[in-house]
């Protein structure tokens, strides 16, 4: 479905949010986590099986760990106790 701006619209709930499916991340940004923490962006890498895009970050809370997660499921909007935020 396609909404304002041309970009793609997902639907929450019933509300329409504007959130691009190509939407750009950006590397060495802080992203704050619906659940409080926060991480820092290191980059973006390849499933070697799938090809699918991996962001690769760091919790600030503890710096010596790495994670990675599917760029899509990092950049979906996530509703929690009716409110909705990003990753």
């Amino acid at each position: 479905m396609v909404g304002c701006c041309g970009m793609q619209v997902i639907i929450i709930c019933a509300r329409r949010f504007c959130r691009s499916k190509n939407m750009e991340l950006k590397i060495g940004a802080k992203y704050k986590h619906f659940k409080g923490n926060e991480y820092r962006v290191i980059g973006v890498a390849k499933h070697s099986e799938t090809l699918a895009e991996m962001v690769v970050y760091q919790p600030l809370h503890n710096d010596s760990e790495l994670w990675v997660r599917p760029k899509d499921m990092f950049l979906e909007l996530v509703e929690r106790r009716g409110k909705v935020s990003a990753f």
